[in-house]
């Protein structure tokens, strides 16, 4: 039996298989056309931005050319009416300079007489000031004076005093000096008649009165005197210097007062009080 020789066994055949494209690439793709879509989105609005303000700028441009011409238009009408002017007023290039010239020396004559004027206004203000500053000085120092005169009336006020007289009658308040004097006339209390008597054989004037001085005695503060009132003479002898020396005149309720607070060897210096009740009597004739 013969036998056949054995060949290739037979393969077997598969049928071709594509591979498939993975998915990440296709989120990329996406990804990448979603980009460009974007740029191209930011491109076009950017570029859509800038060709609105460029045509603002234009424009704006545009006004300010106008108005720039529309100005050099007016400085040519403005330059064509001084030239004109100049020529109607026929000004030459020197006159115009001589005015030119003049106005200048005006304007430094001005700020000289300006700083001269500030100048004396200056002084005025300082010697107006010193001058104040002297008043005010002045004020204070006769403010001082008034209070110190107002001390001195106040303590001549605390040294008045009522004492009695030779009668024995209350006195009123007796002034041992003339500014107790003039401080009973400013109470206006009594009429007050200030009197100086020398030694003399007549009588002498003391206001409703008359009175003679007839002795003094220096070293005991001592003096007589006669007084005439009513038609009637009435002698008070030895009275001592600030003692109220007391007598009756027709239709007073209180006795007038004499008071002698000083005496020298022919002289004696005091003041008559007399009751305010009939107002001043008349002089005694």
């Amino acid at each position: 039996m013969s036998m056949t020789p054995a060949g290739p066994e037979p393969q077997e055949s598969h049928p071709y298989e594509a591979a498939s494209t993975p998915r990440w690439i296709l989120v990329v793709f996406v990804l990448v056309f979603a980009l460009l879509g974007f740029v191209v989105y930011a491109g076009y609005s950017a570029r859509t931005k800038l060709e609105a303000d460029l045509a603002k700028a234009n424009e704006k441009s545009a006004l300010l050319t106008a108005q720039m011409e529309q100005t050099n238009s007016r400085m040519a009408d403005i330059k064509g009416q001084l030239d004109v002017t100049s020529q109607k007023l026929g000004l030459t290039q020197e006159e115009l300079a001589r005015a030119r010239s003049m106005a200048q020396s005006i304007r430094k004559e001005q700020k000289t007489s300006s700083e001269q004027l500030t100048q004396q206004i200056g002084q005025v203000k300082s010697e107006s000031e010193a001058k104040i500053g002297q008043v005010s000085t002045d004020l204070g120092g006769a403010k001082t004076d008034i209070e110190s005169t107002k001390k001195d009336l106040e303590s001549t006020k605390g040294r008045l005093e009522r004492t009695v007289g030779d009668l024995g009658v209350q006195s009123g308040l007796i002034a041992r000096n003339r500014e107790e004097v003039e401080e009973l006339k400013r109470r206006g209390e009594r009429n007050i008649f200030e009197f100086t008597i020398t030694k003399s054989k007549a009588p002498q004037r003391v206001g409703p009165i008359q009175a003679k001085l007839d002795k003094t005695d220096t070293k005991k503060y001592r003096y007589t005197m006669t007084v005439y009132a009513d038609d009637k003479s009435i002698e008070k002898k030895d009275k001592t210097v600030n003692e109220p020396v007391q007598f009756y005149v027709k239709g007073a309720r209180a006795p007038y007062e004499i008071v002698v607070f000083e005496v020298s060897k022919d002289k004696a210096v005091g003041y008559l009080s007399t009751p305010k009740e009939l107002g001043a009597p008349k002089p005694t004739q």
